[in-house]
């Protein structure tokens, strides 16, 4: 939470400087509080375990945060009990006059797809333009990152020749920024997939910003200049054994070829289960992009003209 100090306290510009959350007390006392609304498309063919996943992050502030999830009607899916759907689930009609403060797109087991050669893309694109007038502020997360940049900016996504598998270290570009905020400078997180964009592509367009990039130079993080976006490739919200169920699968089908994820099993063994390190990026990813690009900005009334996002 943040502090609240006298407006005129010398310590105010310090404590900012040093990037320390402070709200002065003119803002606190005309501060109205709210549930927010955030709605989540969950693309996953594993919907209860990435529900789980991003629910145990986003409850990870005194936040009070009411979530809706989200799903295609133009493509079935056949991993989850139809009874399930039905009972959690929205369709985008059920919805498109409703107003959220925030919205995450998850990612989606596509890689090596063109993005019009995914059965329901249309819909996404329908979704996506959607966001623009009705969420105050969209987190797209690997594959729903990908789609984003391609739809809205144009950026096409690239195959990569070996996966990006394992956990990785990542530099912080925009250190003074509220999304970092308690990050170290390197911070760790998984990654599963075989896609990229070019990093100059996002560099190139105005109205992005990249926030934190691979070891090896691939986009990690970005975000509009306006922070309405966010576009992230990696997998911060992850379990301990994600990536192990993920490797023991793909054995099971007989990929032998299927590389062990990078960083992952000490001494890289199978056997030994992994230690996660990357568990407090996840946490602190999460909760500042909810506290301070959604809630601390949102309009307290979604539906007046004064809430126009």
């Amino acid at each position: 939470m943040p502090i609240r100090i006298p407006d005129s306290l010398p310590a105010h510009a310090t404590l900012e400087s040093e990037n320390i959350f402070v709200m002065t007390e003119f803002r606190a006392m005309h501060q109205d509080i709210r549930p927010l609304d955030v709605l989540i498309l969950n693309l996953m063919p594993t919907k209860v375990v990435t529900e789980t996943q991003l629910l145990r992050k986003l409850s990870n502030t005194p936040l009070q945060v009411h979530v809706e999830f989200l799903q295609t009607a133009s493509y079935i899916p056949t991993h989850t009990d139809p009874g399930h759907m039905e009972q959690f689930y929205y369709t985008f009609d059920e919805i498109k006059n409703r107003r959220y403060d925030g919205m995450i797109i998850t990612g989606a087991p596509l890689d090596y797809v063109a993005c019009e050669d995914v059965a329901y893309w249309d819909e996404i694109c329908k979704i996506m333009e959607w966001t623009k007038t009705h969420v105050h502020c969209t987190f797209h997360l690997c594959w729903g990152a990908y789609a984003g940049l391609y739809y809205h900016y144009g950026i096409k996504k690239t195959d990569l020749a070996q996966k990006l598998f394992g956990i990785f270290p990542h530099k912080v570009l925009k250190r003074t920024s509220p999304l970092f905020r308690g990050f170290d400078d390197v911070f760790m997180a998984p990654h599963s997939r075989a896609t990229d964009v070019n990093l100059a592509d996002v560099e190139a367009v105005p109205e992005l910003e990249v926030m934190a990039v691979t070891e090896s130079g691939s986009l990690a993080i970005a975000k509009t200049t306006d922070s309405r976006q966010f576009f992230v490739t990696c997998h911060a919200e992850y379990d301990a054994d994600t990536l192990a169920r993920e490797y023991f699968r793909d054995m099971e089908k007989g990929l032998t070829t299927v590389d062990l994820p990078e960083n992952y099993f000490p001494d890289n063994d199978p056997k030994n289960p992994p230690i996660v390190n990357w568990r407090s990026t996840g946490q602190l990813l999460y909760s500042n992009w909810l506290n301070f690009y959604v809630y601390q900005s949102t309009p307290y009334d979604l539906y007046s003209e004064d809430g126009e996002f």
